[in-house]
């Protein structure tokens, strides 16, 4: 999945063995952008942080990446 299948502005991809490694490659992304200035990625930090700080409120964004994850071919 890449950054932007993840609600950031770029075409990164991020590999991992399941959903959790994926949300938690692309959280490490978003926060090294944005500590090296990158503004287009600060909107998506704002809601990766959001969604740590309120799991519940996240669940539904959540469930739609593992979804979503689920339905990519193995490779």
């Amino acid at each position: 999945m890449t950054c932007k299948d993840l609600g950031g502005p770029c075409d990164l991809a991020h590999h991992g063995e399941t959903a959790d490694d994926v949300i938690n490659a692309q959280d490490a992304h978003l926060k090294e952008r944005v500590k090296a200035g990158d503004e287009a990625h600060g909107p998506a930090r704002k809601d990766m942080k959001g969604r740590w700080l309120r799991p519940r409120q996240s669940l539904g964004w959540y469930n739609d990446v593992k979804a979503r994850f689920a339905e990519l071919p193995e490779g």
